[in-house]
């Protein structure tokens, strides 16, 4: 009921009431009521997003709104009111199997909007229901059709197929799918542990195939090194050089060499060893066959060296 209802039934009252106060004699009660009643079940009101179809005497008249209209009562009827608005409807499918027998939840939502009044309400007898059964029969022939990797990472495409085939349906109701998409994929449990697990040894492997090309790229190169510095002498013995004063850099360090690198480094023996470290590490030489190079001494240290040293002399003069 709208207030064009309410207005048009007492207008007709009104004057029903205005014509018997002119005329008691006529019956006029008994005419004018029955015609307010009927006269104000014949404008209609339809909002902007509605549409209306209307049946004469049982049979499609006219397709009317928005806005204000008459029918004729008892002879037409508003059969329909049809929402031309975008309508989203969910709908989901519970353990079907994919193309490789893995059971899924799948649920998605779709976008669908009636652009014929007509055809939704003389084609089928309830579209929002019909929609949404035609969806989720759709969306379980597309799984049964995919694979399980392709339902997980190709769902743009599936989208696009599942919106081609409900839009087929559902076109000749006057209903046009806008879009689909596929919301959530859930699978069980126990098939999560193990792609994780695949996953893992996937990235594992990957790993060790990175590590081993590195290798291979290190030992190419080692070899180039090589072969450079086995035409060259010098080049070995800068290399060594460069190689141990590296290595005195760092404070409390010791190294270690054999004599007979300090020879190939044509260091001039221990005495040479010894003034390269004094140079470059303040180091002291120790032993005739290994050349060790010990790490600069503190102060405290050197203090208490000088004061027992200086006790021994005392010693060695009195004896």
């Amino acid at each position: 009921m709208n207030i064009f209802t309410l207005i048009t039934f007492v207008v007709i009252v009104l004057i029903g009431a205005v014509a018997y106060l002119l005329n008691p004699t006529w019956q006029i009660p008994a005419v004018f009521l029955p015609l307010a009643f009927l006269t104000s079940l014949s404008p209609k009101i339809l909002d902007q997003w509605e549409r209306g179809v209307v049946l004469r005497l049982g049979r499609f008249k006219r397709q009317i709104g928005p806005g204000l209209f008459w029918i004729i009562p008892l002879i037409d009827r508003l059969v329909r009111r049809v929402d031309q608005r975008v309508i989203t409807t969910s709908f989901m499918a519970e353990k079907a199997l994919t193309r490789d027998t893995v059971p899924v939840n799948v649920d998605a939502v779709l976008f669908w909007h009636v652009w014929d009044a007509e055809k939704a309400t003389l084609q089928v007898a309830d579209y929002e229901a019909a929609v949404s059964w035609a969806a989720q029969t759709a969306l379980r022939d597309m799984i049964g059709r995919t694979m399980l990797a392709a339902l997980l990472s190709e769902r743009e495409d599936l989208d696009k197929q599942l919106q081609a085939v409900i839009d087929a349906k559902t076109e000749p109701w006057g209903i046009t799918v806008q879009s689909v998409e596929i919301r959530d994929v859930v699978i069980p449990e126990s098939l999560q542990d193990a792609m994780s697990r695949q996953a893992q040894a996937e990235r594992e492997r990957q790993a060790r195939v990175i590590l081993g090309d590195a290798e291979n790229e290190i030992a190419q190169k080692f070899v180039e090194a090589a072969h450079k510095y086995d035409s060259s002498a010098s080049g070995l013995h800068l290399r060594a050089m460069n190689i141990l004063y590296e290595s005195l850099k760092e404070k409390g360090t010791m190294v270690i060499v054999p004599s007979t690198a300090i020879d190939s480094m044509g260091l001039g023996g221990t005495m040479g060893l010894s003034a390269f470290a004094q140079q470059h590490a303040d180091g002291v030489p120790v032993g005739p066959t290994l050349g060790a190079i010990a790490p600069p001494k503190s102060a405290e240290a050197e203090a208490e060296e000088d004061l027992f040293g200086g006790e021994e002399e005392e010693r060695d003069g009195e004896t």
